[in-house]
């Protein structure tokens, strides 16, 4: 077993059991079932180079991995298989993005549900990609908890980073996505304007408070309504700096995991077609007391638990 899943042993009955010791390590995709949580580990960082980002991300899988081990196991039936990490050989990013989602894709048509820790959010083209190659005539839904759009269009020279998976996405078709927590002052005009024009609805940062929650979950739900499966993806610098300071981009005035950002969090973690997760942008080198791979790990363990 990987070192990296250790944690606190309280017995072998299953009621004292926490991740580490459900955790199987796994390399055969044959052996997936059905509800399976499948895991990758997207070890890159290369679009955050091109977009001109502080790097570091490559390194996170393993942290969050580490911070996701003790955690307590709550549903009898919980079962995650961990296949390891996905790296970026020579700066290849579109071939790095081409092999998650060729992986995702497999996962998915095996009745199993994917799991992605980032990495830079590059991830997201490959992660969407996954789910299109396995269900080409499925209306994809997409939820993006993230301070910025990523809807930039790619330099010339430069090509796809990690700023820029919404546009490659709205390059093949209609885009059925939902931004929350976007920040005025993270993004230009022309971004929104690109939002704007490819019918990418979003919810701003400033809108996130309890008494707002049922207008919230409206639009979560007029998104869900509309789609056959659901792919969520949350960009670690949402955050406030001082709940998640190791990101490419910290934010003073991010978001934070309060009781208002939990509700509508969970209120999407609950739907039946929810079928991937992903969290990115956790960058190691800046990070205080593990603070922003402990809370990934979290994030991702509430859909465990849900």
């Amino acid at each position: 077993m990987n070192t990296i899943w250790q944690g606190r042993l309280d017995g072998e009955e299953l009621l004292y059991h926490r991740i580490f010791q459900r955790v199987k390590e796994e390399n055969n995709y044959d052996f997936i079932s059905t509800k399976d949580f499948v895991l990758h580990g997207f070890a890159v960082d290369e679009g955050v180079r091109r977009n001109k980002g502080r790097q570091g991300a490559k390194d996170a899988p393993d942290m969050i991995r580490k911070n996701m081990a003790n955690f307590p196991v709550i549903r009898p039936d919980f079962s995650l298989l961990d296949f390891g990490n996905i790296t970026c050989e020579n700066g290849m990013l579109e071939d790095t993005q081409y092999e998650l989602a060729k992986n995702v894709s497999k996962v998915l048509l095996k009745g199993g549900r994917s799991v992605v820790l980032g990495g830079g959010h590059e991830v997201t083209y490959a992660h969407y990609l996954g789910l299109k190659t396995a269900f080409p005539e499925q209306k994809i839904g997409i939820i993006n908890i993230d301070a910025h759009f990523d809807n930039r269009q790619p330099e010339d020279g430069v090509g796809a980073s990690s700023g820029t998976g919404f546009w490659q996405i709205a390059q093949e078709g209609d885009i059925n996505s939902l931004h929350i927590g976007i920040q005025r002052n993270s993004n230009t005009l022309k971004l929104f304007d690109t939002a704007h024009h490819y019918k990418m609805k979003y919810i701003l940062a400033d809108e996130l408070f309890f008494e707002n929650l049922p207008s919230i979950y409206q639009r979560i739900d007029d998104l869900l309504d509309s789609v056959d499966y659901v792919y969520l993806t949350v960009c670690m610098d949402v955050f406030n700096a001082s709940i998640a300071p190791g990101v490419s981009a910290s934010a003073y005035n991010g978001i934070f995991a309060d009781a208002a950002f939990m509700h509508l969090y969970r209120h999407i973690l609950k739907s039946e077609k929810l079928l991937a997760l992903d969290v990115a942008e956790v960058n190691p080198v800046y990070d205080i007391q593990e603070r922003t791979a402990r809370l990934a790990a979290t994030l991702v363990n509430e859909w465990f638990i849900v």
